[in-house]
């Protein structure tokens, strides 16, 4: 999973605090449930939802859908609606960004020893990449919408890690809805969604981290959020060093390389999670310019951190600008 650092602030004392554990992280709500919801209850249906998301779309599950997929052979396949959902999301945002987001990029992400594969995290012999290379390409696959079909190419490795614990957060905050809850805050591995108000009044807000340069976390903006979603894509957690080079784990499927564009975090703020999530690390790879102007070309609300010699900057988007100066 990516690496996220949007931080919620401190528990509200009218809310039950609900929590549990999915995609290898853990999840928490802050929820005004209404009368006649039990903890137990809610508690249980955000579960659920969860844990659908992770046996229809996650690659370190065996038996998942997606582990049956790219395991088929050529042809068309039938996938279940919401894995198609995600999947038909990830394969527009790659159109859109020209295969800077991609996600048959599951065997560049194994091949640098961050997938499912378990393969040890080292940097791959050129004929090892080039091979894992050659099985990459968005474009080979195909969607039939009337049927909820996806072409497997053959030999394709779809890894939606990057959409689908957004695609997660969407379907909890709408099983909380489902039982009446208008006021809430959640948030699965960093990645957060909130709805109506705290209890104490005004809105929920969650602070941006900056990535730290020592052990005491810095906020780069905060932020509020009703009825939006947050996620941010970093390359400052999950790393491996040789020598004194550092490979961070989102990969470029246009080179077969981890991006070093000097990105250090994106963060994008969205009403749906799942687009958060996937363009969060779309504009990551496309880095400070490219990213930026494809951000505000967009009219996303982004804020870009860029590491330099001396230091961390930051880019608001004029979306992010405001969002942020409403708090």
């Amino acid at each position: 999973m990516l690496a996220l650092s949007a931080c919620a602030t401190a528990a509200e004392p009218d809310a039950v605090v609900l929590r549990g554990a999915t995609m290898g992280t853990t999840w928490s709500a802050q929820a005004v449930l209404p009368v006649g919801v039990a903890a137990n209850r809610a508690r249980r249906d955000i579960q659920a939802a969860l844990d659908q998301v992770v046996a229809q779309m996650s690659t370190w599950e065996p038996g998942s859908d997606i582990s049956h997929w790219n395991r088929a052979p050529a042809g068309w396949h039938s996938i279940p609606k919401s894995f198609f959902e995600v999947l038909h999301q990830a394969m527009a945002i790659a159109a859109g960004t020209d295969g800077a987001y991609d996600p048959t990029v599951g065997p560049l992400v194994d091949a640098w020893g961050f997938g499912a594969a378990h393969h040890e995290r080292r940097r791959p012999d050129p004929s090892a990449l080039a091979q894992a290379r050659a099985r990459v390409g968005w474009r080979r696959v195909q969607l039939d919408a009337a049927t909820s079909r996806a072409y497997q190419p053959g030999n394709a490795n779809l890894d939606l890690s990057s959409i689908a614990k957004g695609y997660g957060v969407d379907r909890a905050a709408l099983a909380l809805e489902a039982l009446g809850v208008t006021d809430y805050l959640l948030e699965v591995g960093g990645e957060l969604r909130g709805h109506g108000h705290r209890p104490s009044g005004g809105p929920w807000h969650v602070a941006i981290e900056r990535p730290a340069t020592t052990q005491r976390a810095e906020a780069a903006a905060v932020i509020p959020l009703n009825g939006l979603s947050v996620a941010t894509s970093g390359n400052y957690r999950r790393y491996f060093q040789e020598g004194h080079t550092r490979y961070a784990h989102i990969i470029d499927p246009r080179t077969g390389l981890p991006a070093d564009n000097g990105s250090a975090s994106v963060t994008v703020v969205h009403a749906q999670c799942m687009q958060a999530d996937a363009l969060a690390t779309a504009l990551f790879v496309l880095g400070p310019r490219a990213g930026f102007e494809y951000a505000r070309n967009h009219d996303l609300a982004a804020l870009f951190i860029v590491a330099t010699d001396t230091g961390f900057i930051q880019h608001e988007t004029p979306a992010f600008s405001a969002l942020a100066s409403a708090g």
